[in-house]
């Protein structure tokens, strides 16, 4: 999760995480109780995902979104995101990877999510909340970035989202940390508390 301006280099890796929000750090929150469907939902793109046979790579669903490989509906596992090829989304797109039953997030929310975050060009992670452990981070959507924040706005608790940002709803031009400027982004988010 990508604030929308980072600070200081010491804290890359949190930087990078709030860098999804403008100036509060996201801090670990408890986990949710909520339990989460391992159904793939429709996508909030025209194109349906597949339900790969365990092990293959689970088809990007939407245009433009790359494809996931290992265990990509287990929620309780990071998932593993494959480079996107040479020619990345120019809008935002998302795929709903597994179906939320809880409680919607909405523009005005602050959520609690686990997420990967890798550059579309070659699926190099930047970020991973997962690499911390499995506690979920805390943010307002409105202090992140605006492709994250429209790509997990709708989702409900208990599900998992992939999204793809294009440079201009996330950092543009602007190097930020491990992230190049002019980068398409692709998230992996695992909503597990809307407040």
């Amino acid at each position: 999760m990508l604030p929308k301006s980072t600070t200081a280099a010491a804290v890359t890796t949190l930087a990078v995480v709030t860098g999804c929000s403008s100036s509060t750090p996201a801090t670990p929150a408890p986990s949710s109780t909520a339990a989460p469907s391992s159904t793939p939902a429709p996508t909030t793109s025209a194109a349906s995902p597949s339900s790969p046979a365990a092990g293959a790579p689970a088809a990007g669903s939407a245009a433009g979104v790359p494809a996931l490989s290992g265990k990509p509906t287990e929620v309780n596992t990071e998932a593993v995101i494959s480079p996107g090829g040479a020619t990345p989304p120019t809008a935002l797109a998302t795929a709903d990877i597994v179906a939320g039953t809880g409680a919607v997030a909405t523009a005005a929310a602050t959520v609690d999510v686990r997420y990967t975050g890798a550059l579309f060009t070659d699926g190099k992670i930047f970020d991973s909340s997962w690499k911390r452990g499995t506690a979920p981070v805390s943010f307002p959507l409105n202090r992140v970035v605006p492709g994250f924040a429209k790509g997990i706005e709708g989702m409900k608790v208990g599900g998992r989202r992939e999204i793809v940002i294009p440079p201009d709803l996330g950092y543009g031009a602007q190097t930020n940390g491990p992230i190049p400027g002019g980068s398409t982004l692709v998230f992996v988010v695992d909503l597990v508390a809307v407040k």
